[in-house]
């Protein structure tokens, strides 16, 4: 990476890139080695995680251009903090269960905060975005959905959360019949708010059940995929197109990929 960013001799495409540019790309290539693990490919994930492995050089050499850190700092920071929020591993505190160590997690993480913000003041550098709000510190950048997830996490550690999974589901349903209201009123606009708080209240479910919602919408995805092309192809043997066959046709066909599975 050093040898495609340096002027003169290195590529023109990396040369003219930043962080802002490189950064859709890091995301692209995080979802390309999910993408390669929910298929089971593991010929696929190492080809993948070099991928975004190459993302964190190329930041970090753009980085070290600035005179900031590289990629040997990128190393140690992540190896200090591992051993840093593991003390029931790398220190004295054995014998700890889930819960305390994610306490102890969010505790050490804590305690981190303060402390860069201490290191930040005394090198003169301005102070981060406040953090003083419960909900202050979720990325913008994730998935709508995983965004979801761990701002209701973060509400959930201050005791906003529904104590049983079935007021949940409760909350679904009335969330449900607002959106039928707006599409009875004709209001688009509002429609879209209460759509927005249906896929909030389902991505609460799926917190609530321990299951990642962003995996699962990945997965129904992918499995829409093969149902479909089971259509195409069933359709493809009868010499036939999608457009020329009946809803009721095509449905059948689903079933019987359904069935299948």
């Amino acid at each position: 990476m050093t040898a495609l960013r340096t002027p003169g001799t290195g590529c023109p495409w990396d040369l003219e890139q930043d962080f802002a540019s490189i950064a859709p790309y890091t995301i692209e290539e995080a979802y390309e080695v999910a993408d390669a693990i929910s298929r089971g490919d593991m010929d696929d994930l190492c080809d993948e995680l070099g991928d975004l492995l190459l993302q964190v050089a190329f930041h970090a050499q753009m980085a070290n251009e600035r005179g900031a850190f590289d990629f040997g700092d990128v190393v140690t920071a992540v190896t200090s903090k591992m051993i840093r929020r593991h003390p029931h591993v790398f220190g004295d505190e054995r014998g700890r269960d889930v819960a305390a160590v994610n306490q102890a997690w969010n505790e050490i993480k804590a305690e981190e905060k303060r402390a860069r913000a201490e290191r930040r003041a005394a090198r003169g550098l301005p102070p981060e975005r406040d953090a003083k709000r419960t909900l202050d510190g979720v990325s913008l950048g994730a998935p709508a959905l995983t965004r979801a997830v761990k701002l209701q996490d973060k509400a959930a550690r201050v005791g906003f959360d529904w104590p049983k999974t079935g007021m949940v589901i409760d909350k679904i349903r009335e969330e449900i019949d607002e959106v039928e209201v707006e599409i009875i009123n004709g209001d688009r606009e509002a429609a879209a708010g209460e759509v927005g708080d249906l896929l909030f209240a389902l991505a609460n479910l799926a917190r609530h059940l321990g299951v990642d919602p962003e995996a699962a919408l990945r997965g129904t995805n992918d499995k829409f995929v093969r149902r479909f092309s089971h259509i195409e192809d069933e359709l493809a043997n009868e010499g036939r197109t999608p457009e020329q066959a009946s809803l009721d046709e095509m449905e059948a066909l689903w079933q019987a990929a359904k069935g299948k599975e």
